[in-house]
């Protein structure tokens, strides 16, 4: 685990842990507030991405070692799924309050 610096390490166990904090207040947002509750599709949007930097964590755990490149390819893949799922649900969340805005 010495292939990254203490503060780099740092930052990357402190960012999986806002990015779930971010998830689980996402969710409980959307389901305790009727007015919020298109937020869920953001909450599980997030996922793939965290998942990514699991991915990318676990590499660095075993000192970025070529036997476990693949995790590399694996950790770019959930990247690009996260970011388009990211940006469906920004689009269907922005879609719905516009509909819910033209019914007031």
């Amino acid at each position: 685990m010495h292939a990254l610096s203490i503060g780099t390490w740092f930052i990357h166990i402190l960012t999986l842990f806002e990015w779930t904090i971010a998830i689980l207040l996402i969710q409980k947002i959307s389901t305790s507030s009727k007015k919020y509750k298109n937020l869920i599709y953001l909450s599980y949007a997030m996922l793939p991405n965290l998942a990514s930097a699991m991915a990318a964590i676990t590499w660095h755990i075993f000192d970025n070692d070529p036997y476990l490149y693949g995790l590399v390819y694996i950790q770019a893949l959930l990247t690009i799924i996260g970011n388009v799922c990211l940006a469906y649900a920004t689009w269907k969340i922005f879609s719905e309050q516009k509909k819910i805005a033209q019914n007031t």
